[in-house]
């Protein structure tokens, strides 16, 4: 069972608690009539598929309702860390212990 930390309730809660919402830190063009059909395909379906941690959006459903971030290693499941939607990336090097 995976355990996610809501950053807005500061819960701890089983994983049937939140739904996944997908990458997160994408941006959605600014005019999308300006977009080549290309460029379109790609932001609607071309996501990341990355071995380690991988930056994703969730929803706390049955709790608070918001849409937050976190970063879940791949490999391990592990929730490394949540935070709140508008936040920046957190730096991967602190939260893996990785030196720069």
């Amino acid at each position: 069972m995976l355990l996610i930390t809501c950053p807005y309730c500061q819960e701890t809660l089983p994983e049937a608690e939140f739904v996944y919402a997908g990458e997160a830190h994408i941006a959605r063009p600014e005019d999308p009539s300006q977009v080549s059909d290309e460029a379109w395909r790609d932001f609607l379906f071309i996501r990341t598929n990355p071995k380690g941690p991988h930056f994703e959006r969730w929803r706390h459903l049955h709790g608070c309702g918001r849409f937050f971030n976190a970063v879940r290693d791949t490999v391990s499941d592990r929730f490394l860390t949540t935070y709140k939607a508008g936040e920046p990336k957190p730096d991967l090097a602190t939260l893996t212990g990785e030196a720069k």
